[in-house]
């Protein structure tokens, strides 16, 4: 007895191939943060997979620590900046160093709108005060920096300390720091 066999028609193809897009590929927009899974470390580039459908390509460097050591592995899943879902090459634009930058502002914002404090490293002397490292590149202005103007800044380079963000602009990448704020507080406490 013979059985009649029946074959997929195109609509069938169709409909499995929206299914598996659907599926795999969860909504991954321009300018935003995505995850993904490291596929392989190479010694330029490390490729990302996103669900989309080709991968991204990652400057080696943006996965090395301040010691130049490399923290990586294929199969990390692991967060990206998607900076375009293709590029000339029809690859995935990604960065990973964005990421973790958009993240740190996304905290600090947190912080800035529960009046919490942040910790941070003070880095160089700069025009009119200190660089502060919290993440981000923050600004404490000389006359924040203790309860009185002090002429040596030099001397807090590499110290770190609790700060209150005074002022906060994400757009424009600005953030001023106060010490004086806290020492103040300090001070009435013990007064108090």
């Amino acid at each position: 007895m013979a059985t009649q066999q029946t074959y997929p028609t195109s609509a069938d193809f169709e409909a499995l191939l929206a299914e598996f897009e659907q599926d795999a590929q969860p909504e991954i927009r321009e300018n935003q943060i995505a995850s993904g899974t490291v596929l392989e470390v190479g010694p330029d580039f490390v490729l990302v997979d996103i669900g989309f459908k080709s991968e991204g390509r990652i400057a080696l460097s943006e996965f090395k620590d301040e010691d130049g050591k490399l923290h990586i592995n294929a199969g990390d899943k692991i967060e990206v900046f998607v900076e375009s879902k293709e590029n000339d090459m029809g690859q995935c634009v990604l960065s990973k160093e964005k990421a973790d930058r958009l993240r740190v502002w996304e905290e600090i914002a947190k912080k800035v709108e529960n009046d919490e404090l942040v910790r941070g490293r003070i880095t160089q002397r700069v025009k009119g005060g200190l660089q502060v490292d919290i993440g981000v590149k923050a600004f404490l202005p000389g006359s924040q920096v203790e309860l009185r103007p002090t002429r040596n800044l030099d001397r807090y380079i590499g110290q770190e300390f609790a700060f209150k963000i005074i002022k906060f602009n994400q757009q424009r990448g600005n953030i001023v720091l106060s010490r004086r704020a806290l020492l103040e507080k300090e001070r009435e406490q013990l007064k108090g």
